[in-house]
């Protein structure tokens, strides 16, 4: 006995790849999912976790450094806490909320159509929560080194002014939000893709 198979046409559109549809602008629907909420609660843990690691980096190599130029991490160690905890954090909640982790990344996203209006604005009230209580806890654990060293929050260095210094976080920032388009691009799987990169 045989099964009979039938087999559809498949329909080739020029593209080797499959965009995926924009999504709905309010999205009020999601307020009706648990997934919904669990992005929520995994945006506010990530953006907690890393204010926490990084602040607490940046002011114990402050602290120490103070006592002893040799001392401390760095900022060869300050700048794997930052790299680190985005690359942990990202791995984390990507399959959960996508990992954004940054006001300027959702805010990105939602104007792409990849995330709803009630999602984004859900998500960078969380974000910013969560960057309030991690530094919170910065401040509750290490409380006399933490009003010492000014939060360690960034000054503009000497030599440069306050305009100098607003470009760099514009284009920082862009960068940022550039690198999440290239990375989540659904042309990237696409046949040939890394041609510009073989080319001489």
């Amino acid at each position: 006995m045989t099964k009979e198979v039938s087999e559809e046409p498949v329909h080739h559109s020029g593209k080797d790849y499959v965009e995926p549809p924009p999504a709905p602008f309010l999205g009020l629907g999601e307020l009706k999912q648990w997934g919904f909420y669990r992005a929520i609660i995994a945006e506010f843990i990530a953006t907690l976790l890393f204010l926490y690691v990084t602040v607490a980096t940046v002011i114990g190599h402050k602290k120490l450094n103070g006592a002893d130029q040799c001392d401390g991490v760095g900022l060869l160690g300050i700048a794997w806490a930052f790299g680190g905890m985005i690359f942990i954090l990202v791995y984390c909640t990507a399959g959960i909320s996508g990992g954004h982790i940054n006001p300027a990344v959702t805010f990105g996203l939602f104007l792409a159509r990849k995330v709803s209006l009630i999602r984004a604005v859900m998500y960078m009230v969380a974000q910013s929560l969560g960057a309030i209580c991690g530094v919170g806890l910065v401040k509750a654990i290490m409380k006399s080194p933490y009003n010492h060293l000014g939060g360690g929050a960034n000054t503009v260095a000497p030599g440069y002014n306050k305009g100098t210094a607003l470009g760099a976080e514009i284009i920082g920032t862009f960068v940022l939000v550039y690198t999440v388009f290239s990375a989540t691009d659904p042309k990237r799987n696409a046949r040939d893709s890394h041609i510009p990169v073989r080319t001489r």
